[in-house]
């Protein structure tokens, strides 16, 4: 019986999978290419619609100030501008920056206690109220300003008046007569504080929790205490954060409207007295409360001091910027 030679068993062609292999890498390379190219165009495009914003807010603020900063005072609703706006712009910086004076110390003072001291479940607490507080609506702040913190301060400012308006050097602060209602400069100042608060805290609080851990083992080994450690290691690496919570909380200060207009018994004056019932207005309260009754150019000249509110902010934070780019220890955002 004859035999036929067996046929040989087919094997897959080597040659083809050096090719399967090549198209597989330059279409995982291709979508990874076009992968990259989206994610640097949204990322080119977000960055240019917030330059894109800041124009077209500047541009309007400039486009209908010009009106009310070329037109004669007699011409003006409100008289000659900068003798109508320096009073609001003073009233916007000296209410922002007691603020800040009542806010900063016991916002780092909370911030250090829920990053440091605190029981974990204690700090988890805290923090969350921190937060919800954030979120509270300005006109329940200003409400609380008008109906408990006003009458409850006055006694106070009674008492600062009597004993502290006497002094030869900072008594003036607290001459004058006592607001009979509270609604003072000083009761805004307290109210804007507890606004900013919240703000300045949860940041600070991040920022010491970033504090490197090598950093404060280091410091106790060396025989530090608790709050020496703290002086010489958290606060130092955290002073950048500290810097821009505080000009996030100024920012925050400087354009309250609502609670300001609720608390204050604004007039359109300049002095230091932060008991009496006659207190310089700001901008942004201002603006809130003339602004049904304008027309014509005085509309124009309301706007006209919103930009000044906006370069007064805009200077804050090109100083903050400033001040940050001075510290060699510099390490966050750009």
């Amino acid at each position: 019986m004859s035999t036929t030679d067996a046929e040989a068993p087919t094997t897959p062609q080597k040659d083809s999978l050096p090719h399967r292999e090549d198209e597989s890498h330059a279409l995982h390379h291709s979508s990874k290419r076009f992968g990259d190219k989206l994610y640097k165009a949204i990322s080119t495009g977000s960055g240019t619609l917030i330059l894109v914003i800041l124009a077209a807010v500047a541009t309007f603020l400039v486009g209908l100030s010009i009106p009310a900063l070329t037109a004669d005072a007699e011409d003006l609703q409100y008289g000659e501008f900068w003798s109508y706006a320096l009073p609001f712009a003073f009233g916007t910086v000296w209410a922002a920056s007691l603020a800040m004076v009542f806010a900063v110390p016991v916002a780092i003072g909370i911030a250090l206690f829920i990053s440091h001291y605190a029981p974990r479940r204690l700090a988890a607490g805290l923090g969350y109220i921190i937060d919800l507080l954030a979120a509270v609506p300005s006109v329940v702040f200003g409400l609380w300003g008008i109906n408990t913190l006003a009458p409850l301060m006055r006694p106070m400012y009674v008492w600062l008046a009597d004993n502290l308006g006497p002094l030869p050097v900072f008594g003036w602060f607290f001459s004058g007569p006592v607001s009979g209602t509270g609604r003072t400069v000083l009761t805004a100042a307290v109210v804007l504080a507890v606004m900013v608060l919240p703000i300045i805290t949860a940041i600070s609080r991040e920022v010491f929790l970033q504090t490197p851990r090598l950093h404060e083992e280091a410091s106790l080994a060396l025989g530090a205490t608790r709050w020496e450690m703290i002086r010489q290691a958290v606060i130092p690496f955290g002073t950048p954060g500290i810097v821009s919570a505080c000009m996030l909380g100024l920012g925050r200060a400087l354009g309250e409207t609502m609670a300001i207009a609720m608390v204050l018994s604004p007039a359109a004056i300049i002095h230091f007295q932060m008991l009496t019932s006659s207190n310089p207005n700001t901008i942004a309260g201002n603006i809130a409360l003339a602004f049904p009754e304008a027309f014509g150019l005085g509309i124009n000249q309301l706007i006209a001091t919103g930009l000044v509110l906006f370069v007064i902010t805009l200077a804050v934070n090109m100083t903050a910027r400033w001040v940050l780019s001075l510290r060699k220890e510099f390490s966050g955002a750009n």
